[in-house]
């Protein structure tokens, strides 16, 4: 019995060593194409991957850092990728480790962007809320949905990330390209810690943003617990989309890391 298996959407930048980086809950790959073109001119052959249930790829009613890591392993399988570098950030930054930790074989370096090991509290309420409140009978563009959604989320920049996720569907009419209702009912997966025996002996640098709490000090002897060679960066004037806020020291940070 042959079973099919669906293999992630992805944007393929340029030539040479594979370099696969994962987005962060309700993002994309889109949201990484400015610095993945960097990366690419930088000699790498940069995979901007749409997980499960966001951005372009599959929708399924599974949604767990299981699926997702079985879900990248296809993904290398399919486009003969090994000894890769694996950056990935928040969400995503929790795919890698584990797939890190599973498959140390396929990995050569591991980075991870402003997210631990350890386990968070759900924190994305009212961000869900607000886009379940989109109705799209209505709403005629994006002007209109981030007028909506700012009853929700107060910082535009936020909004703007979210908004990211709207498409037209159809000629006037728009829709959300993540599987809202998947990810609302499984919400509570994308705060799961690593496994606690799980362990990865590669070079591996966590990126934080001096203004974000995702990685405290004390977070500092469990993610060496699990990644003994870990280095531990801050990018000053930044947050948890450090990448975003701070891409330029954020790239200096990874090419030095990768090279």
């Amino acid at each position: 019995m042959v079973i099919h298996k669906e293999i992630l959407e992805s944007n393929i930048l340029g030539e040479g060593k594979p370099f696969v980086i994962l987005h962060g809950f309700l993002g994309m790959s889109d949201n990484w194409k400015t610095l993945g073109n960097h990366f690419s001119e930088a000699g790498f052959q940069v995979h901007l991957v749409d997980q499960r249930n966001h951005g372009r790829s599959f929708h399924s009613a599974l949604f767990n850092y299981d699926a997702l890591v079985e879900d990248l392993k296809n993904y290398c399988e399919a486009y003969n990728l090994e000894d890769i570098i694996l950056l990935g950030h928040s969400m995503g930054g929790k795919t890698a480790m584990l797939f890190a930790t599973e498959y140390p074989e396929l990995v050569s370096k591991l980075i991870i962007a402003d997210i631990s090991p350890r386990f968070y509290p759900i924190h994305h309420d009212a961000i869900l809320e607000g886009l379940s409140s989109l109705n799209f009978e209505e709403l005629k563009s994006r002007g209109a949905a981030d007028k909506v959604l700012a009853h929700y989320v107060s910082e535009p920049g936020t909004r703007q990330f979210l908004l990211k996720n709207l498409y037209w569907i159809e000629k006037g009419k728009l829709a959300l390209r993540i599987n809202l209702e998947v990810l609302k009912e499984n919400v509570s997966e994308v705060g799961e810690a690593l496994p606690i025996h799980a362990k990865f002996s590669k070079d591996t640098l966590f990126l934080r943003g001096d203004k974000s709490e995702y990685i405290a000090l004390q977070d500092e002897a469990l993610i060496k617990r699990h990644f003994p060679l870990a280095n531990i960066t801050t990018i000053a004037n930044a947050g948890h989309w450090l990448h975003a806020e701070n891409p330029e020291d954020f790239y200096k940070a990874v090419i030095g890391f990768v090279n």
